[in-house]
């Protein structure tokens, strides 16, 4: 693979830590859910960045294939969610539903370019497979 660009983050303290970039646009600290037994403090979490970034992404990837085809689109909108919970081996697993509003558009063809972005989009590629991902077109 030809990398076109490198992101570099540093963890300390766990669940409960802290996180950071090496150019400094992030700079967290992260709180354990209560539901996870933590406090619940007002951090973010692994869950909350991941969500972030998979929405960015697919919506991206959206873009990109209605670009492709010269579809312009406008006011689209991603919202994921991430769930952690224990899996069958004695770890954890992670499930993600995106939601997609594409408005503007034929319901069919809307639904063809969901299909198309999962299909394209780093996150989902690298997660197919591994990781349940629920798309629901709004």
């Amino acid at each position: 693979m030809n990398i076109l660009y490198e992101a570099h983050a540093s963890a300390t303290g766990g669940r409960s830590g802290h996180v950071t970039t090496d150019d400094g646009a992030l700079d967290f600290q992260l709180s354990l859910p209560k539901s996870l037994g933590g406090s619940g403090g007002t951090g973010t979490n692994p869950e909350q960045l991941f969500a972030a970034g998979y929405a960015a992404c697919f919506e991206n990837a959206l873009i990109h294939v209605a670009r492709q085809q010269k579809i312009t689109l406008e006011g689209t909108r991603v919202d994921a969610t991430v769930g952690i919970g224990p899996n069958d081996q004695g770890g954890f697993a992670l499930a993600v539903k995106l939601a997609v509003t594409v408005p503007g558009l034929p319901r069919e063809q809307a639904q063809a370019l969901v299909d198309q972005a999962h299909a394209v989009c780093p996150y989902s590629n690298a997660v197919r497979g591994n990781v349940d991902v629920a798309l629901e077109l709004r």
